[in-house]
């Protein structure tokens, strides 16, 4: 599916988040939104996901304006949101139970996408027994198993530790290429941006305009990313980081303490 953003502007009350947005997102391209905190990225995401309005301008999908939310766009966000109350299991299943798949199929389905996610064996366990890295992979499993057609994705891997955050990007790469949804991703990892996206919009404070575009097409990458570091020190220096300080933040982030 395409989506298009036809001159977006967001207030709530007298705070203006967007300012005049306009950009579209291919059928089955990955675009990231890479900005400071409270810029209006995650407002995007919701108006893409029909759970916000504009105040003005339009969100279309196909040529058709948004009006609500839809099972074909499927927003995930940084907490995995699963019921704590239910397995694995019954968690994946849910998706296709909400849409009147019958439980034995949902769940056939559901474990299938679980050994996709390298779950299988834990189909039976519950949330709080296992570490927030298979929580995260489950809650992938959910948002892939009705095949939605767009995937909004609200730094989803923000919560994790450095190494289980690269494992799950993996993963999500793969099953992204597989399955080719259009997909929209919000990060403040610029290393995760160049990594997962064909395009990144690197967005200026609130209210959200886009201070450049860089096209990251590249279909062999790694977590190397040595042959983008001059773009990544300009997505830095808009971002108002200084790239050495940036390594040295990286370092501490994953240290044992």
């Amino acid at each position: 599916m395409k989506l298009s953003f036809e001159n977006v502007t967001k207030r709530f009350s007298s705070l203006q988040v967007i300012d005049g947005f306009s950009r579209e997102v291919e059928k089955g391209e990955l675009v990231a939104l890479v900005g400071p905190s409270g810029c209006g990225k995650s407002t995007l995401l919701h108006i893409a996901a029909g759970l916000e309005m504009p105040s003005s301008g339009r969100m279309l999908v196909n040529g058709q304006p948004v009006q609500g939310p839809s099972p074909e766009r499927m927003l995930m966000f940084q907490e995995n949101a699963l019921y704590p109350w239910q397995t694995l299991l019954q968690n994946v299943a849910m998706a296709l139970e909400f849409q009147n798949v019958a439980r034995r199929e949902a769940q056939r389905q559901a474990r299938d996408w679980l050994a996709k996610v390298n779950l299988a064996g834990f189909e039976d366990y519950y949330p709080h027994q296992v570490s927030g890295g298979m929580r995260q992979r489950a809650a992938l499993a959910r948002a892939f198993i009705s095949n939605p057609k767009v995937l909004l994705l609200d730094e989803p891997f923000g919560a994790l530790d450095a190494l289980t955050r690269m494992t799950l990007q993996d993963a999500l790469r793969a099953l992204i290429r597989a399955l080719r949804p259009t997909v929209l991703l919000v990060t403040h990892d610029v290393d995760e941006a160049l990594f997962l996206a064909d395009r990144i919009l690197v967005f200026s404070s609130r209210p959200a305009t886009v201070l450049k575009e860089f096209n990251v097409q590249h279909h062999e990458k790694t977590h190397d990313l040595s042959e983008f570091a001059a773009m990544r020190r300009q997505i830095l220096e808009l971002l108002g980081i200084h790239a050495g300080q940036d390594e040295i933040a990286k370092t501490l982030e994953g240290a044992e303490v």
